[in-house]
């Protein structure tokens, strides 16, 4: 019996120093030195520095309080798996003297494998002054980027909140399974060039039960997106969210497998779109679903847009030469605030293939018009199920 005993107990410490071995080792600001309502860049980037040197997982602790915070990047690559809990919220400098130029982005994290991004706090960009002067300042895009995920692999985003970015909220670059849930942006209308979401070059990104209201798309995927999933995500007030704007730039890399269900979309001024420029260089997007989506008071709710040229800045008489293959916009209802309920508007040099509709009920609410209707150009889409618009009862115009 104490043989047993003993074994037993040499089991159980073995099993309790694996234990210990695998714990989470804490790594909180205010060790360092981080003090409510003041500068923590210096205590974040030493406690960061540390964390991602330790021999086993990590966590990078910012408590609840306020916190000011300089533009700052925390980069790996890191020993191990490291979280950075936000339980506070983190303030962003509002003068444009304090801001580096150089430097797209606020927050910024840079070649980490395995990254966890949680605590329930919130970012604030402090957006409000510079959308003010944004219209005015030819240096708008220099504004800082609220979070930026460059080269992050094996990564989560969850229980935080992006509010009122510079410009865009969220960029994410060369990156690889990247989840973000639970996830909140919240800008209003009115602020200038803040994407949600801008998803380039970038693989296995996963975006779910997210609530995203700002003034540009909720979520745009760029050149180079491939296996996007979005599910579960409110967005408005916004742009929608969007594929594109592809072939602006030469040797853009294809967009495809993208999938967008089970969302809701309110008071924006596209719903779902794919938008590319005319007169542009090569580039294609395949594979593309988006299903089961509710539009509530949305303009222009299902698109392609082919001939997209803000400001008429480009030449709208040379087609696009991105070409898109294998589209389906599936059980889509609700409402539009324009007549054009519908609009595929394709390429005249690359006509699309392979564009399913099926099961489309939207009504229009203005007064100007007594129904809605859908508008189809270079395109012969697969039609399936209830069509309400009747599909392609018109052909598109063009700017």
């Amino acid at each position: 019996m104490g043989k047993l005993n003993m074994a037993t107990m040499l089991l159980m410490l073995s099993l309790l120093f694996v234990s210990i071995a695998k714990a989470e080792t804490v790594f909180d600001i205010r060790s360092y030195g981080g003090k409510p309502n003041r500068d923590i860049l210096l205590p974040l980037l030493d406690a960061f520095g540390d964390a991602c040197e330790s021999p086993t997982p990590s966590k990078v602790l910012i408590p609840k309080g306020t916190f000011l915070l300089s533009q700052v990047s925390l980069d790996g690559p890191c020993r191990k798996p490291v979280e950075v809990q936000v339980q506070g919220n983190l303030i962003a400098q509002t003068e444009p003297e304090d801001l580096n130029q150089e430097d797209s982005s606020w927050i910024t994290f840079d070649h980490i494998d395995h990254l966890t991004l949680s605590g329930g706090g919130t970012l604030d960009g402090q957006g409000p002054k510079a959308w003010g002067t944004c219209g005015k300042d030819s240096d708008c895009n220099n504004l800082p980027i609220n979070l930026m995920f460059n080269t992050i692999t094996n990564g989560i985003v969850q229980d935080v909140t992006s509010k009122d970015s510079k410009q865009v909220h969220v960029n994410v670059l060369g990156s690889k399974n990247l989840a973000f849930q639970r996830f909140t942006i919240s800008a209003p209308e009115d602020s200038i060039n803040t994407v949600g979401i801008l998803i380039g070059k970038s693989t296995a990104i996963n975006i779910t039960d997210s609530n995203i209201a700002t003034g540009d798309e909720c979520i745009s995927m760029g050149d180079g997106s491939q296996d996007i999933t979005v599910t579960k995500v409110t967005c408005g007030p916004g742009h929608g969210i969007s594929v594109g704007n592809l072939g602006k730039y030469e040797n853009e890399e294809p967009v495809s497998a993208v999938s967008v269900r089970n969302c809701t979309i309110s008071g924006t001024t596209n719903g779902v779109s794919i938008k590319t420029w005319p007169a542009s260089f090569e580039g294609s997007v395949s594979n593309m679903l988006f299903e089961d989506i509710i539009m509530n008071n949305v303009g222009n709710p299902v698109l392609i847009d082919q001939v997209y040229c803000p400001g008429n800045q480009c030449n709208a008489k040379l087609p696009s030469r991105v070409k898109i293959n294998n589209v389906r916009f599936k059980n889509i209802s609700g409402t539009s605030s324009t007549p054009v309920a519908v609009k595929l508007s394709c390429s005249s040099g690359i006509q699309c293939q392979g564009v399913e509709i099926a099961d489309i009920d939207l009504t229009y609410t203005g007064d100007d018009a007594p129904e809605a209707v859908s508008q189809c150009s270079n395109v012969q889409p697969k039609i399936s199920g209830k069509m309400n618009p009747p599909a392609c009862s018109s052909p598109a115009t063009t700017p």
